[in-house]
């Protein structure tokens, strides 16, 4: 999975793809099926999200090299960086199968060889889990598939002076949002997508393996594996059944627990100065609460050992909090829910029974790392969230060894407000927020810090501190004293627009890339609501895009709480400002939203769905927003019953109590909605988009998609706005339509086929250039989702072929996005640069520059494409040459029309959709026709080409 690095493509790659497209050769369907096919690097995509925005659940720093490093978030798409975070890349092979690199468990490198590391994922798709080991031998940049390893494993561990001997641990440990432990289960639960009981071991870098460590525990769940660095065979391990020690390179083992109070150690880390060969183990305990009475005592804490693990001595000092003290609502209701998820009973019952609050309570912490410069400071972190702890403060450390312990990390409201100033002013704590959010700032403000979960902890060789808060990667360059988010460059200071690094975890959704105001695209998200475009900067990364944030967490404050998950979007036809969201999952949940002043102010206009079960998960799945140019009272959207490209699945119809699944049509501008379902496929339906005729906005077409090969598929039409609909006739081998588009200048009708598991013959593309009477397949694939045409240049189409289900990946090689600059003649494979290519949820073409492409990633945001201008130019010799294409397309009215490949002192006819002849002339090929006499609407022009075949485009003249 070796992948071609852009800067080091060699000038005949260039000259040998211009070439394929010149002589007319392609990409065959028997190529896709059996070859894995580089893609072209004339097309490069760039990340453009807001970063992180999702939980990363791991972060490694580089052990010699300070500005390399790595995050490991929870929507299968790890990224790295080289330049000390100013921009990142996927770990991901782009032209892979998209199944590499998913769940990226560890990344470990070694001390030797600053650019030889190995990582392990879980490569786990459904109910496979698959755990792969991998190697890199250029410090991260590519990764190697080397082994599989059965289910999902725990830590890595490289001998600090002999590469080829590397340690894998067996179990779940980091697993924190399902593992949990508890009196009855102090080693937390075990996991079906996990091996237990031992530990891999290699002595020739991967090549062959051995079980060790094979009776200690038949559940054994490691933690963390460390070698003594004064003596590599000695190495210690923590491990959810205690603290091990070996000191025959991990032959037979033995505990290492005296002097741990409770032997179930959380975390381990270990501090090494090479010049006086001091070397020092620190842990973290988990915190044990035993019931005294009316109050709780709780043992564990921070320990550290300087004898490699033969004993070790509490640090814990102040760490303890007085909850007589800390009087917040927040913090005392997350301590009995602590303290009740540990003896298990319910939260009532611990708050009932213990009314004394301890004066020395313990939170559980569960990572912890220390700087390498500086052996007395260490950090410490609890995931108050997903894990069961309470309290002030996420990240927690110490300068002096741990005699005396600060909050270093502070936000919310609690620290805002100064709250039991006097008891933090005692502990010798500064108060006050010290933390820098980027667009999550208000929300972040206006929380408390149990609504945020801090998820992991990493510290560089220079002593910098990255960890995640929330959704956002934050970093501390001044010994934790304050922290900035590393995700993003704002625009300008205090704008509140942005640009992205490259290191997102963010669900990228529908897009919007015609919204009525000139540059403006509008994206949708899961979890961080509606973006909009700001324009271009010249920055210091690839990524010159700048963001802004116009509905989520920017909204969130003084009470009021926005919508975070944006399903689809439309913009008002002729009022620009207004602008309609439906929302799927959390506030806000089966609303169709709308703004009037372009994003500033938002109101819910009706509820659309309710379910019984109040979940704060999906809804139905909501699709294909649309407002008809004409009656912009007229609006449309489907429920899609059987989601493909979305993010978790929608819920039984049975659980919703009010509406369901199919098209809904509104008359009255959104305000109320009917299911509108006569003539479409009952019971397990599925309409996964629609689309409006561009020539007559009377007519839509319902694409019904499969899920399994027993559900119902096929291209349906209606004729009258969607009250009564009639299934086409399109060619018998097509069995799921995911997607119908219309090419409005040609008026050429595609349909995107093929289901997860279906036949591979049944998907692909289908083109139609006689209104749907006969189609043939332009490109050949199992599983299209999308085919979009390029409003200014019809030659141009671009395509996502998504993965199917793992055991028939073999029986196709190639997903992504696919690219024709020839109408559909020949295509490249366009995946340079895209983090999810085997799941593109989205992907269009600019509606007003040839050059530049869009798309969405199931789980990395919003990606700029562009495609060289060399590749283009072989455009001009391939194109054909009936094809007659007008621009700009919309077009203002104050403006002018340009019509290619039509003959000198052309006559042309300008009609209304109507068919009223507004005023005709002639032209010749791009001379401009003055339109400013229109009014805004939909217009047709009919001319001759160079061929004298007469033709009729569509165009539409906007404000």
């Amino acid at each position: 999975m070796k992948r071609i690095l852009p800067s080091i493509v060699p000038f005949l790659l260039t000259i040998t793809t211009h070439l394929s497209f010149a002589q007319g050769s392609f990409i065959s369907f028997n190529q896709l099926q059996t070859q894995k096919i580089q893609s072209s690097p004339l097309v490069q995509w760039v990340n453009i999200s807001p970063g992180t925005s999702g939980y990363c659940e791991e972060f490694w720093c580089h052990p010699t090299d300070a500005n390399v490093m790595f995050s490991g978030a929870d929507m299968h798409a790890a990224f790295g960086t080289w330049d000390n975070g100013q921009s990142w890349s996927t770990l991901k092979d782009s032209d892979g199968n998209g199944l590499d690199m998913r769940r990226v468990i560890d990344i470990q490198f070694s001390l030797q060889d600053a650019d030889y590391g190995v990582a392990f994922a879980n490569d786990q798709s459904g109910s496979i889990s698959s755990g792969k080991i991998y190697t890199t031998t250029d410090r991260g940049r590519n990764w190697t598939e080397l082994a599989t390893m059965g289910k999902c494993h725990s830590k890595l561990a490289i001998h600090p002076t002999n590469d080829n001997i590397w340690f894998l641990g067996a179990g779940d440990f980091w697993n924190v949002k399902d593992v949990h432990r508890t009196l009855a289960q102090p080693q937390g639960q075990m996991i079906s997508r996990s091996n237990y009981g031992y530990v891999w071991k290699t002595t020739n870098k991967g090549v062959s393996w051995t079980k060790v460590a094979t009776g200690l525990d038949a559940d054994l769940d490691v933690g963390r594996i460390l070698f003594d660095r004064n003596n590599p065979n000695i190495v210690i391990m923590a491990t959810a059944q205690g603290m091990y020690r070996s000191t025959n390179l991990g032959v037979t083992w033995s505990s290492s627990a005296t002097g741990l109070p409770n032997n179930r150690p959380r975390d381990l880390t270990s501090y090494y100065n090479a010049t006086s060969g001091e070397f020092i183990l620190y842990a973290v305990e988990q915190t044990v609460y035993t019931p005294s009475g009316n109050t709780i005592n709780s043992t564990g804490g921070i320990y550290k050992s300087t004898d490699s693990g033969l004993s070790w001595q509490s640090i814990t000092g102040n760490l303890g909090l007085n909850m007589q003290s800390v009087t917040d609502y927040s913090s005392r209701d997350s301590y009995h829910r602590t303290v009740a998820n540990w003896l298990g009973i319910s939260k009532s019952v611990s708050q009932a029974t213990y009314t004394s609050y301890p004066t020395q309570a313990l939170q559980t912490f569960n990572r912890i790392v220390v700087n390498p410069t500086n052996k007395n400071e260490i950090y410490i972190l609890h995931n108050k969230r997903h894990d069961f702890s309470f309290g002030p403060g996420d990240v927690w450390k110490t300068v002096d060894g741990g005699a005396t312990w600060i909050a270093s990390s502070r936000s919310g409201i609690y620290w805002k407000n100064n709250t039991n100033s006097g008891y933090w002013q005692a502990r010798n704590n500064p108060t006050g927020a010290n933390i820098d959010y980027s667009h999550m700032q208000k929300d972040m403000d206006a929380s408390d810090e149990t609504a945020a979960g801090a998820r992991m902890l990493a510290i560089n060789k220079n002593g910098e501190i990255f960890t995640g808060i929330d959704q956002q990667l934050l970093r501390s360059n001044d010994s934790g004293t304050s922290w900035q988010q590393a995700d993003d460059i704002e625009a300008a200071p205090n704008s509140n627009k942005w640009i992205g690094r490259g290191n997102t975890n963010l669900p990228g959704r529908f897009m919007l890339v015609e919204t009525g105001v000139p540059g403006r695209k509008l994206f949708c998200s899961g979890e961080h609501g509606l973006w909009q475009t700001k324009g271009t900067t010249t920055s210091t990364i690839a990524n010159d895009v700048v963001i802004e944030q116009i509905e989520g967490q920017v909204h969130d404050y003084n009470g009021n709480v926005a919508a975070h998950t944006a399903a689809t979007v439309a913009a008002h036809p002729t009022d620009p400002n207004t602008i309609y969201i439906l929302v799927t999952r959390q506030d806000h949940r089966g609303w169709l939203r709308r703004t009037t002043d372009g994003g500033a102010t938002w109101q819910n206009i009706s509820q659309i769905f309710t379910a019984s079960n109040n979940s704060y998960e999906n809804l139905a799945f909501q699709n294909s927003l649309l407002i008809d140019p004409n009656n912009p009272n007229n609006m449309y959207f489907c429920a899609t019953r059987r989601a493909i490209s979305e993010v978790g699945t929608s819920v039984d119809e049975s659980v919703l109590t009010k509406g369901g699944y199919g098209f809904y049509r509104s008359t009255d501008a959104g305000f109320t909605w009917t299911l509108s379902n006569s003539g479409l496929p009952a019971s397990t339906g599925s309409i996964r988009r629609i689309t409006m005729d561009p020539a007559n906005t009377n007519t839509i077409y319902a694409s019904v998609n499969q899920f399994s090969n027993s559900d119902p598929g096929g291209l349906y039409k209606s004729i009258n706005n969607g009250q009564s609909w009639t299934q086409m006739t399109i060619p018998s081998a097509i069995k799921s339509v995911n997607n119908f588009f219309i090419d409005r200048n040609t008026g050429f009708m595609f349909i995107s086929a093929g289901s997860r598991s279906g036949a591979l013959s049944a998907g692909g593309v289908w083109k139609s250039a006689d209104n749907g009477a006969n189609w043939t397949r332009i490109f050949e694939s199992p599983y299209i989702w999308q085919t979009e045409v390029s409003p200014v240049n019809s030659n141009i189409i671009v395509i996502s072929a998504a993965a199917q289900v793992p055991n028939m990946v073999d029986n196709f090689k190639n997903t992504g996005v696919f690219l024709s600059i020839d109408a559909g003649v020949n295509w490249i494979k366009i995946n340079k640069g895209l983090a999810h290519s085997d799941r593109v949820v989205d992907v269009k073409p600019d509606p007003d520059n040839q050059n530049i492409l869009w798309s969405a990633g199931w789980g990395s945001g919003w990606y700029k494409g562009t495609i060289d201008a060399a590749l283009l130019s072989v455009e001009e010799k391939v194109q054909l040459k009936t094809q007659t294409t007008i621009y700009p397309n919309p077009v203002k009215n104050n403006g002018i029309i340009k019509l290619t490949n039509i003959a000198d002192n052309s006559s042309y006819s300008i009609i209304d959709s109507n068919g009223k002849l507004m005023f005709s002339g002639t032209v010749s090929s791009d001379e401009p026709i003055n339109v400013t006499r229109l009014s805004t609407g939909i217009y047709f022009v009919a001319v001759k080409n160079q061929q004298g075949v007469k033709t009729s485009l569509k165009f539409i003249v906007g404000k």
